[in-house]
Protein backbone atom coordinates (compact mmCIF):
# COMPACT_ATOMS: atom_id res chain seq x y z
CA UNK A 1 0.00 0.00 0.00
CA UNK A 2 2.68 2.02 0.87
CA UNK A 3 4.51 1.75 -2.02
CA UNK A 4 1.72 2.05 -4.05
CA UNK A 5 1.26 5.66 -2.99
CA UNK A 6 5.24 6.15 -3.08
CA UNK A 7 4.80 5.09 -7.03
CA UNK A 8 1.71 7.82 -7.50
CA UNK A 9 3.47 10.43 -5.77
CA UNK A 10 7.21 9.96 -7.81
CA UNK A 11 5.28 8.68 -11.29
CA UNK A 12 6.14 5.48 -12.83
CA UNK A 13 8.08 7.22 -15.54
CA UNK A 14 10.36 8.10 -12.59
CA UNK A 15 10.82 4.32 -11.33
CA UNK A 16 13.15 1.48 -12.23
CA UNK A 17 12.38 -1.96 -10.90
CA UNK A 18 14.81 -4.82 -10.01
CA UNK A 19 14.35 -7.76 -8.66
CA UNK A 20 16.99 -9.48 -6.13
CA UNK A 21 17.05 -12.84 -8.04
CA UNK A 22 18.96 -10.51 -10.92
CA UNK A 23 20.16 -7.99 -9.42
CA UNK A 24 22.14 -7.33 -6.77
CA UNK A 25 23.04 -4.35 -3.78
CA UNK A 26 25.87 -3.34 -5.74
CA UNK A 27 23.72 -3.02 -9.12
CA UNK A 28 20.56 -1.23 -6.61
CA UNK A 29 23.15 1.55 -5.94
CA UNK A 30 24.75 1.70 -9.16
CA UNK A 31 21.08 2.41 -10.67
CA UNK A 32 19.92 5.06 -7.57
CA UNK A 33 23.31 6.79 -8.30
CA UNK A 34 22.75 6.69 -12.00
CA UNK A 35 18.91 8.16 -11.50
CA UNK A 36 20.48 10.92 -8.69
CA UNK A 37 22.58 11.99 -11.58
CA UNK A 38 19.83 13.60 -13.51
CA UNK A 39 19.29 15.47 -10.23
CA UNK A 40 15.79 17.78 -9.52
CA UNK A 41 13.49 15.58 -9.79
CA UNK A 42 12.33 12.32 -7.32
CA UNK A 43 13.45 9.42 -8.50
CA UNK A 44 12.52 5.37 -7.14
CA UNK A 45 14.24 2.28 -7.27
CA UNK A 46 12.40 -0.65 -6.06
CA UNK A 47 13.88 -3.98 -5.08
CA UNK A 48 11.90 -6.74 -4.73
CA UNK A 49 12.37 -10.28 -3.27
CA UNK A 50 15.51 -8.45 -0.84
CA UNK A 51 15.39 -11.53 1.57
CA UNK A 52 17.71 -13.83 -0.74
CA UNK A 53 20.58 -10.65 -0.47
CA UNK A 54 23.43 -12.22 1.08
CA UNK A 55 26.20 -10.51 3.64
CA UNK A 56 28.14 -8.56 0.97
CA UNK A 57 24.76 -7.52 -0.67
CA UNK A 58 24.10 -5.83 2.96
CA UNK A 59 27.66 -4.24 3.48
CA UNK A 60 27.19 -2.73 -0.25
CA UNK A 61 24.09 -1.12 1.02
CA UNK A 62 25.40 -0.09 4.35
CA UNK A 63 27.83 2.07 2.57
CA UNK A 64 25.37 3.42 0.05
CA UNK A 65 23.19 4.42 3.01
CA UNK A 66 25.62 6.26 4.45
CA UNK A 67 25.90 8.76 1.35
CA UNK A 68 22.39 7.96 -0.41
CA UNK A 69 21.57 9.86 -3.41
CA UNK A 70 19.28 12.72 -2.28
CA UNK A 71 16.80 12.95 -4.95
CA UNK A 72 16.64 9.00 -4.85
CA UNK A 73 14.16 6.82 -2.78
CA UNK A 74 15.45 3.07 -2.64
CA UNK A 75 12.61 1.04 -1.40
CA UNK A 76 13.40 -2.82 -0.88
CA UNK A 77 10.84 -5.14 -0.53
CA UNK A 78 11.08 -8.91 0.76
CA UNK A 79 9.27 -11.37 2.90
CA UNK A 80 9.80 -13.13 6.18
CA UNK A 81 12.80 -10.65 6.88
CA UNK A 82 13.54 -10.75 10.92
CA UNK A 83 14.05 -7.69 12.95
CA UNK A 84 17.10 -8.54 14.24
CA UNK A 85 18.67 -9.38 10.65
CA UNK A 86 21.44 -7.56 9.11
CA UNK A 87 19.73 -6.21 6.53
CA UNK A 88 16.59 -4.79 8.41
CA UNK A 89 18.93 -3.60 10.73
CA UNK A 90 21.07 -1.20 8.07
CA UNK A 91 17.78 -0.31 6.72
CA UNK A 92 16.23 0.46 9.99
CA UNK A 93 19.52 2.57 11.46
CA UNK A 94 19.38 4.98 8.07
CA UNK A 95 15.04 5.04 6.73
CA UNK A 96 12.17 3.38 7.44
CA UNK A 97 11.02 0.00 7.90
CA UNK A 98 6.62 -0.74 7.38
CA UNK A 99 6.72 -4.03 8.45
CA UNK A 100 2.81 -5.76 7.79
CA UNK A 101 2.95 -8.50 10.48
CA UNK A 102 -0.82 -9.46 10.72
CA UNK A 103 -2.07 -12.47 12.22
CA UNK A 104 -5.03 -14.40 10.54
CA UNK A 105 -7.37 -13.63 12.64
CA UNK A 106 -6.76 -9.77 12.47
CA UNK A 107 -6.54 -9.30 8.81
CA UNK A 108 -10.55 -8.54 8.01
CA UNK A 109 -9.66 -5.04 10.71
CA UNK A 110 -6.23 -4.30 8.71
CA UNK A 111 -7.97 -4.63 5.11
CA UNK A 112 -10.97 -2.73 7.11
CA UNK A 113 -7.68 0.58 7.80
CA UNK A 114 -6.21 0.14 4.90
CA UNK A 115 -9.53 0.90 3.22
CA UNK A 116 -10.03 3.76 5.85
CA UNK A 117 -6.40 5.15 5.36
CA UNK A 118 -7.61 5.55 1.27
CA UNK A 119 -10.75 7.55 1.93
CA UNK A 120 -12.71 4.36 1.31
CA UNK A 121 -16.07 2.55 3.33
CA UNK A 122 -16.16 -1.02 3.20
CA UNK A 123 -18.20 -2.80 5.88
CA UNK A 124 -16.92 -5.90 8.07
CA UNK A 125 -18.98 -8.56 5.86
CA UNK A 126 -17.06 -6.94 2.76
CA UNK A 127 -13.36 -6.85 4.51
CA UNK A 128 -14.06 -11.06 5.57
CA UNK A 129 -15.05 -11.83 2.11
CA UNK A 130 -12.05 -9.81 0.68
CA UNK A 131 -9.63 -11.77 2.80
CA UNK A 132 -11.36 -15.27 2.31
CA UNK A 133 -11.22 -14.21 -1.87
CA UNK A 134 -7.68 -13.47 -1.68
CA UNK A 135 -5.67 -15.35 0.85
CA UNK A 136 -3.58 -14.45 3.79
CA UNK A 137 -0.74 -12.54 1.67
CA UNK A 138 -1.14 -8.48 2.61
CA UNK A 139 0.40 -7.69 -0.56
CA UNK A 140 -2.07 -8.96 -2.42
CA UNK A 141 -4.33 -8.09 -0.56
CA UNK A 142 -3.46 -4.34 -0.32
CA UNK A 143 -2.89 -4.81 -4.79
CA UNK A 144 -7.29 -5.48 -4.26
CA UNK A 145 -8.08 -2.75 -1.71
CA UNK A 146 -6.26 -0.22 -4.14
CA UNK A 147 -8.14 -1.70 -7.03
CA UNK A 148 -11.24 -1.60 -5.18
CA UNK A 149 -11.36 2.13 -3.41
CA UNK A 150 -10.80 3.61 -6.94
CA UNK A 151 -13.52 1.95 -8.36
CA UNK A 152 -15.54 2.44 -5.61
CA UNK A 153 -14.93 6.61 -5.66
CA UNK A 154 -16.22 6.85 -2.51
CA UNK A 155 -18.91 4.74 -2.40
CA UNK A 156 -19.79 2.43 -0.31
CA UNK A 157 -17.98 -1.23 -1.05
CA UNK A 158 -19.98 -4.24 0.24
CA UNK A 159 -19.62 -8.15 0.11
CA UNK A 160 -21.21 -7.69 -3.54
CA UNK A 161 -18.93 -5.42 -4.54
CA UNK A 162 -16.07 -7.66 -4.03
CA UNK A 163 -18.10 -10.92 -5.49
CA UNK A 164 -18.02 -8.51 -8.51
CA UNK A 165 -14.51 -7.26 -8.82
CA UNK A 166 -12.08 -8.72 -6.46
CA UNK A 167 -9.26 -11.33 -8.09
CA UNK A 168 -9.96 -10.16 -11.21
CA UNK A 169 -12.97 -8.83 -12.70
CA UNK A 170 -13.10 -11.60 -14.88
CA UNK A 171 -14.68 -14.65 -12.81
CA UNK A 172 -17.04 -14.90 -9.77
CA UNK A 173 -15.22 -16.45 -6.88
CA UNK A 174 -16.46 -19.74 -6.15
CA UNK A 175 -17.58 -19.13 -2.84
CA UNK A 176 -19.92 -16.43 -4.01
CA UNK A 177 -22.24 -20.32 -4.61
CA UNK A 178 -20.96 -21.61 -1.88
CA UNK A 179 -22.16 -18.93 0.72
CA UNK A 180 -25.71 -19.19 -1.01
CA UNK A 181 -25.76 -22.54 -0.75
CA UNK A 182 -24.75 -22.21 2.81
CA UNK A 183 -27.81 -19.58 3.30
CA UNK A 184 -29.94 -22.60 1.38
CA UNK A 185 -30.91 -19.71 -1.34
CA UNK A 186 -31.55 -21.56 -3.95
CA UNK A 187 -31.92 -18.96 -6.57
CA UNK A 188 -28.93 -17.11 -5.29
CA UNK A 189 -27.25 -20.31 -5.84
CA UNK A 190 -28.31 -20.60 -9.62
CA UNK A 191 -27.24 -16.92 -10.43
CA UNK A 192 -23.58 -17.78 -8.96
CA UNK A 193 -23.35 -20.64 -10.44
CA UNK A 194 -23.92 -19.32 -14.02
CA UNK A 195 -21.93 -16.45 -13.47
CA UNK A 196 -19.25 -18.61 -12.67
CA UNK A 197 -19.48 -20.39 -14.99
CA UNK A 198 -19.86 -17.63 -18.04
CA UNK A 199 -16.96 -15.53 -17.00
CA UNK A 200 -14.27 -18.02 -15.70
CA UNK A 201 -11.57 -18.10 -18.70
CA UNK A 202 -11.69 -21.99 -18.98
CA UNK A 203 -13.44 -24.19 -21.25
CA UNK A 204 -17.38 -24.48 -19.62
CA UNK A 205 -17.05 -28.40 -19.56
CA UNK A 206 -13.64 -27.97 -17.22
CA UNK A 207 -14.92 -25.11 -14.65
CA UNK A 208 -18.60 -27.32 -13.94
CA UNK A 209 -15.74 -30.03 -13.09
CA UNK A 210 -13.85 -27.72 -11.11
CA UNK A 211 -17.07 -26.01 -9.30
CA UNK A 212 -18.58 -29.60 -8.43
CA UNK A 213 -14.53 -30.69 -7.18
CA UNK A 214 -15.28 -27.32 -4.56
CA UNK A 215 -18.48 -27.97 -3.40
CA UNK A 216 -17.36 -31.56 -3.01
CA UNK A 217 -14.99 -30.05 -0.48
CA UNK A 218 -16.95 -27.63 0.70
CA UNK A 219 -19.84 -29.29 1.79
CA UNK A 220 -17.02 -32.03 3.99
CA UNK A 221 -16.19 -29.18 5.82
CA UNK A 222 -19.37 -27.68 6.72
CA UNK A 223 -20.29 -31.80 7.73
CA UNK A 224 -16.70 -31.79 9.43
CA UNK A 225 -17.59 -28.66 11.13
CA UNK A 226 -21.48 -29.95 12.22
CA UNK A 227 -19.87 -32.92 13.68
CA UNK A 228 -17.49 -31.20 15.95
CA UNK A 229 -19.79 -29.09 16.98
CA UNK A 230 -22.32 -31.26 18.09
CA UNK A 231 -19.50 -32.66 20.34
CA UNK A 232 -19.60 -29.12 21.80
CA UNK A 233 -16.20 -27.64 20.29
CA UNK A 234 -15.79 -24.01 19.54
CA UNK A 235 -15.25 -22.24 15.97
CA UNK A 236 -11.33 -21.40 17.11
CA UNK A 237 -11.07 -25.57 18.10
CA UNK A 238 -12.68 -26.67 14.79
CA UNK A 239 -10.46 -24.42 12.63
CA UNK A 240 -7.08 -25.63 14.62
CA UNK A 241 -8.04 -29.00 14.18
CA UNK A 242 -9.46 -29.00 10.42
CA UNK A 243 -6.77 -26.45 9.73
CA UNK A 244 -8.40 -24.02 7.96
CA UNK A 245 -8.35 -20.48 8.59
CA UNK A 246 -10.67 -18.96 11.27
CA UNK A 247 -13.23 -17.12 9.41
CA UNK A 248 -13.58 -20.31 6.95
CA UNK A 249 -14.12 -22.63 10.50
CA UNK A 250 -16.61 -19.48 12.09
CA UNK A 251 -18.54 -19.76 8.30
CA UNK A 252 -19.12 -23.30 8.33
CA UNK A 253 -20.24 -23.26 11.85
CA UNK A 254 -22.95 -21.17 10.79
CA UNK A 255 -23.53 -22.90 7.27
CA UNK A 256 -23.51 -26.35 9.41
CA UNK A 257 -26.36 -24.78 11.60
CA UNK A 258 -28.65 -24.20 8.28
CA UNK A 259 -28.49 -28.31 7.68
CA UNK A 260 -29.60 -31.17 9.59
CA UNK A 261 -26.51 -33.99 9.29
CA UNK A 262 -28.57 -36.00 7.49
CA UNK A 263 -28.65 -33.33 4.94
CA UNK A 264 -24.84 -33.08 4.54
CA UNK A 265 -24.74 -36.69 4.53
CA UNK A 266 -27.60 -36.72 2.08
CA UNK A 267 -25.96 -33.78 0.07
CA UNK A 268 -22.31 -35.70 -0.34
CA UNK A 269 -24.36 -38.49 -2.09
CA UNK A 270 -26.13 -36.12 -4.30
CA UNK A 271 -23.08 -34.26 -5.30
CA UNK A 272 -20.42 -37.65 -6.05
CA UNK A 273 -23.49 -39.00 -7.84
CA UNK A 274 -23.21 -35.30 -9.65
CA UNK A 275 -19.30 -35.93 -10.09
CA UNK A 276 -19.41 -39.52 -12.06
CA UNK A 277 -22.50 -37.98 -14.55
CA UNK A 278 -20.64 -34.94 -15.08
CA UNK A 279 -17.80 -37.38 -16.24
CA UNK A 280 -19.66 -39.42 -18.51
CA UNK A 281 -21.39 -41.21 -16.34
CA UNK A 282 -24.75 -39.63 -17.56
CA UNK A 283 -26.64 -39.32 -20.61
CA UNK A 284 -28.47 -35.82 -19.32
CA UNK A 285 -26.10 -32.37 -20.38
CA UNK A 286 -23.37 -31.76 -17.28
CA UNK A 287 -25.75 -28.20 -16.86
CA UNK A 288 -28.67 -29.68 -16.41
CA UNK A 289 -27.25 -32.21 -13.67
CA UNK A 290 -25.90 -29.81 -12.44
CA UNK A 291 -29.09 -27.78 -11.30
CA UNK A 292 -30.83 -30.29 -10.64
CA UNK A 293 -28.29 -31.45 -8.04
CA UNK A 294 -27.57 -27.71 -6.56
CA UNK A 295 -31.47 -27.37 -6.12
CA UNK A 296 -31.32 -30.87 -4.31
CA UNK A 297 -28.75 -29.74 -2.00
CA UNK A 298 -29.95 -26.51 -1.23
CA UNK A 299 -33.58 -26.41 -0.98
CA UNK A 300 -35.12 -26.55 2.42
CA UNK A 301 -37.77 -29.81 3.20
CA UNK A 302 -40.98 -27.45 3.05
CA UNK A 303 -39.70 -26.28 -0.56
CA UNK A 304 -39.48 -29.83 -1.51
CA UNK A 305 -43.15 -30.61 -0.12
CA UNK A 306 -44.40 -27.84 -2.21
Amino acid sequence: MALQRLRGRIGEDATEQLHAVEASAEEAVAACNALGLFGGEARLVVVDGVEIWKAADVKELEAYLAAPAPTTVLALVGDGIKKDAALAKAVAKAGQILAYDVSKKQLPEWVGDQFSRLGASADRDACRALVEAVGDDVGDLASEIQKLTTWANGGQITRATVEELAVGRAETPIFAVTDAWGRRDVAATLRATESLLDRSHRPRSGELIRLVASMVGHVGRVRKASRLTDEGVRSSEIASRLKMHPFVAEKSVKQASNFSPEELAQATVTLAELDAGAKGGSRLPPDLQLERALVEITRRPNERAS
